[in-house]
């Protein structure tokens, strides 16, 4: 790669395109990467199929420096916006050809294995199939059967099938190795954020947009995208720009550009504040910072609540876990959004700040009705808070839809309770896709608390769900289905955690052996 050593303007989006340094000033704040690749630079095997993070034709490859260690993922370009790529590499179907014309390893698999037919959807998996193909090189190590299911979550295949692109994902390994050259892709990297940051002169005084001379303030056609690099200036541009909206991930604010063709002026974007990119455990409770993706969030968090594994799993694609933040999640509060309710059965807080202070709440509260929530026009969510599981506690969540993976839930049930001998001492029920916005059940709730957890306390609160909801019928769900569906995974849940259960067995046999939380 060759850089210019001549320090870059405010206002122009500096990465790296399949290994080439790009410099942009001329794109829309709000210009998918996809646009971006098909009608500027004509790398067309990067395909348009829904818009909308739900197909992965447009799977491509981001690569940027976490803490200075090289991070490599798959992604959506369709709902990624081009500024984003500050800083970053990005990679596309058309960097795999070799020098000598062969293919790569995850392109000739797929021809030996007759993985195409149309080949519409085919650039999405081979990427898919690259970046796992990495993450193994480095590791020394093939890719299991899961793994590689996990990785394809995010592709869809019209036609061929997925055995045989299964069967490629497992032949690329035997085929002769092309190597990648990661600490070159982590020098150039460094490269690049140096010579960002001698943007004007490698000061760090605050400008008038309230944004520090190494961070990114991106102009065109009165449209401002801001990226900060401090919480101080993230808080500072939030009461500078109380209208401007706060993008994470993307993962939603894609669609209000691609589907609603929304206009948004002024972003702000989180991902490059170093103070939201942590997560920290203490001895009450796990914090996630609101940049903190969602895969990394999931993977603390399971540490804590193995219950949620495979909700986890299911939440999205790998695609969109890969750059999609539990923060935005949260701060979106989608009715029918997986983190919410199960956050919320286990007793999550929220962090909110502005420039005027700090205030956290429980994560419910912040909720007021259909996409209304309890937050200042100058207040981002900053963190979100896990307590440690209690002793005796029971905790469960299970997604309902239509598809098994990469589907949007129909119904969404997060139950936990905490046991005094064979009392529940305390109780959380929250459900999502059963009211405007992800909510407790809270007569449910009180006909539980202080009875004895058996077969009558658990149909009694079946009955007193009606009282607490009254769900909508779309095209997921009518609402007697959603009703029946809920009273039901209730009832599933007294079954596996009812004292004679052999599931509840287990877990007490585990937790008297082990010493630890069930």
């Amino acid at each position: 790669m060759q850089l210019s050593q001549k320090s870059q303007t405010v206002g122009s989006i500096h990465f790296l395109l399949n290994g080439e340094a790009v410099s942009v000033s001329d794109v829309a704040p709000t210009a998918t990467v996809l646009n971006y690749l098909r009608e500027e630079r004509a790398c067309t095997g990067t395909k348009e199929g829904c818009a909308e993070g739900d197909c992965g034709a447009c799977t491509v490859v981001l690569a940027e420096l976490d803490n200075d260690e090289l991070s490599m993922k798959s992604v959506n370009a369709c709902i990624q916006f081009v500024p984003t790529l500050h800083e970053k590499a990005v990679y596309t179907v058309e960097y795999l050809r070799q020098q000598s014309g062969e293919l790569h390893p995850s392109q000739q698999a797929m021809v030996d294995c007759h993985g195409s037919q149309c080949g519409f959807c085919t650039p999405g998996f081979i990427m898919s199939l690259w970046g796992i193909y990495n993450d193994h090189q480095v590791l020394g190590t093939k890719a299991n059967k899961e793994e590689v299911r996990s990785a394809l979550t995010g592709n869809l295949c019209r036609c061929t099938g997925y055995r045989p692109i299964l069967e490629a994902a497992e032949k690329m390994f035997e085929l002769p190795e092309v190597s990648f050259d990661h600490d070159g892709l982590k020098r150039d990297l460094q490269k690049l954020r140096a010579l960002s940051n001698e943007e004007g002169l490698g000061s760090d005084n605050i400008n008038t947009d309230g944004v520090s001379s190494t961070s990114l303030s991106y102009e065109y056609n009165n449209e401002h995208f801001f990226a900060p690099r401090t919480l101080d200036e993230l808080l500072q541009l939030k009461s500078q720009y109380p209208e401007a909206t706060v993008l994470a991930g993307g993962t939603d604010v894609g669609l209000w550009i691609n589907k609603q063709f929304r206009d948004l002026p002024t972003l702000i974007y989180i991902g490059e504040v170093a103070e939201l990119k942590q997560c920290n455990k203490t001895e009450n409770g796990l914090t996630i910072g609101a940049s903190v993706t969602l895969t990394d969030a999931y993977k603390a968090i399971s540490e804590l609540y193995p219950e949620m594994d495979q909700m986890w799993e299911r939440f999205a694609s790998q695609p969109i876990r890969n750059i999609g933040t539990l923060g935005g999640n949260v701060a979106n509060g989608s009715p029918i959004g997986d983190s919410m309710p199960a956050l919320i059965a286990v007793g999550a807080t929220v962090t909110l700040q502005s420039v005027g202070g700090l205030r956290e709440m429980p994560l419910e509260d912040l909720y007021l009705d259909y996409m209304k929530k309890d937050m200042g026009v100058d207040e981002v969510v900053v963190a979100v808070t896990l307590p440690i599981p209690a002793k005796f506690q029971r905790f469960r969540c299970y997604k309902l839809s239509k598809r098994y993976d990469s589907d949007i839930s129909a119904v969404f049930a997060a139950i936990a309770i905490e046991l005094d001998e064979n009392k529940v001492s305390h109780c959380k029920v929250a459900f999502g896709g059963m009211a405007a916005t992800p909510k407790r059940a809270s007569h449910c709730e009180q006909s539980i608390i202080g009875s004895a957890w058996n077969e009558t306390t658990a149909k009694q609160a079946m009955q007193l769900l009606k009282k607490d909801y009254q769900p909508l019928s779309d095209m997921r769900a009518s609402d007697s289905n959603r009703m029946q569906s809920a009273m039901n995974l209730l009832y599933r849940f007294y079954l596996e955690t009812r004292l004679d259960s052999p599931l509840q067995k287990e877990q007490l046999d585990v937790f008297s052996t082990a010493g630890g939380v069930v």
